[in-house]
């Protein structure tokens, strides 16, 4: 039987696309298969920005000192993704997805003629490469499927649709990027389906580890590790409800909730009479979602709201840990929130000969505003809550075809007297596609 009930399924997401504006990350690695056994893909992006502020890690401090800085550029590889998916037959996939961020990581032994003749391993450039997906799945039908193994976590809009062309902005949107691990991907079992013109899933995963959470990015480092495993001593579970309510809107409410102290090696906390052992640390988020492609528009907005109990006593682990240890020692906020709003309209819409090549030149404007630390009322307010910003974001994004698009934007994030604003200009390039 040439298509398989795999096969039909992600035939049937890959239309689902144009019909219901998205389809969800965790089924990009698969949705090329219509009947192929073997899918090979990934997408990619060029970032050059310039900087019109000062890029001095003191700027937040002593703000008026860096007033006048020079700018400064960079030039950057965010993610370079391979994708690779192989159907089995009989309704068994697998689907892997593998990032290189920042271009991966380098390092080289070399003899230190200066130092006796020595050798030394010498990091070479910073970046990381990631396993972000591997997971073996079996279709039952197109409402019932069972997957298994390392999978995106689909909390939020940015994680759940995480591609470059799922975004008008050069980076990542900033404020879902900051506060949320990006893209989170943890290993667990997850359940999905599709029935008419509703997407769900539910997901088991390893839980987050408190003691990796951070003021400047609450919980976005907390879904890593820095062994060769991953601690899973609590768990967490996540929730996604897509509804499609008509052609080319999408709307979505996702969560997580589980528990992230004592998740961390060794686990040394608990027990009898220890000063944490009460201390659970759990962390509950809600948010909403939407997408809307169609009129020549696309319109996207979400809001995220998170929660972590316990804060005081965990920001007191969290000073207290080992000097050695590779936990980050900065205080982290009882709550965060993002809320986002980006649309753009396909001015060659209107023009015929340009329509007709399939051509598209999108004018955008986003604007977006988060807090990474929203601290307990008992701790005593920062100096200069940097943490606290808004961005508005003004561009283009040229598609000379369907896989690629040409993006250029000046983004202006706004801070509360005395820090001062920082402006900038980025210019990318993004593809997305599958090559087999």
């Amino acid at each position: 039987m040439k298509h398989t009930i795999i096969a039909l399924t992600t035939c049937a997401l890959l239309a689902a696309t144009n019909t219901y504006a998205q389809t969800a990350a965790g089924d990009s690695v698969m949705s090329h298969a219509r009947g192929n056994r073997l899918s090979i893909g990934g997408y990619g992006e060029v970032a050059l920005s310039r900087h019109f502020y000062s890029d001095n890690q003191y700027r937040y401090r002593n703000p008026s000192k860096y007033k006048d800085d020079p700018s400064n550029g960079r030039f950057d590889l965010p993610h370079v993704v391979v994708y690779m998916g192989y159907d089995f037959g009989k309704g068994w996939t697998m689907g892997t997805e593998i990032e290189f961020e920042h271009s991966g990581a380098g390092s080289a032994v070399e003899i230190e003629t200066d130092e006796g003749g020595e050798y030394e391993t010498e990091v070479e450039k910073g970046g990381e490469v990631e396993l972000e997906q591997f997971w073996i799945q079996k279709s039952f039908s197109p409402s019932a499927n069972l997957r298994v193994g390392h999978i995106v976590v689909p909390v939020g809009l940015n994680n759940a649709h995480h591609e470059p062309l799922n975004f008008f902005t050069v980076y990542r949107p900033e404020g879902e990027n900051t506060i949320l691990p990006s893209t989170w991907h943890d290993t667990g079992v997850s359940f999905w389906g599709r029935s008419g013109r509703l997407r769900y899933e539910l997901q088991m995963v390893a839980g987050l580890n408190a003691l990796k959470f951070s003021r400047d990015q609450w919980i976005h480092s907390g879904a890593g590790s820095a062994y060769e495993f991953k601690p899973a001593n609590k768990y967490g579970f996540a929730a996604r409800l897509d509804y499609f309510p008509i052609d080319g809107l999408r709307v979505g409410v996702s969560g997580y909730g589980g528990q992230s102290m004592h998740n961390t090696y060794p686990n040394d906390m608990e027990g009898e009479g220890k000063t944490y052992d009460k201390v659970k640390a759990n962390v509950f988020i809600g948010s909403v979602d939407f997408t809307l492609n169609r009129w020549n528009w696309i319109v996207r907005g979400q809001a995220d709201y998170g929660y972590i109990s316990d804060t005081p006593m965990l920001n007191n682990a969290k000073i207290n840990s080992p000097k050695s240890s590779p936990y980050n020692k900065t205080l982290v906020g009882k709550n965060a929130m993002a809320i986002g709003i980006e649309a753009g309209y396909d001015v060659f819409s209107q023009i015929n000969s340009l329509r007709q090549q399939q051509k598209r030149l999108f004018v955008f404007g986003r604007y977006e505003v988060y807090d990474s630390y929203i601290r307990e009322h008992s701790q005593s307010p920062a100096t200069n809550n940097y943490t606290k910003r808004s961005r508005v974001v003004a561009g283009l994004n040229y598609f000379p075809l369907k896989q690629i698009a040409i993006k250029a934007e000046y983004s202006h994030r706004i801070f509360k007297s005395p820090l001062n604003n920082e402006p900038a200009i980025n210019i990318g390039v993004a593809y997305e596609g599958f090559f087999l």
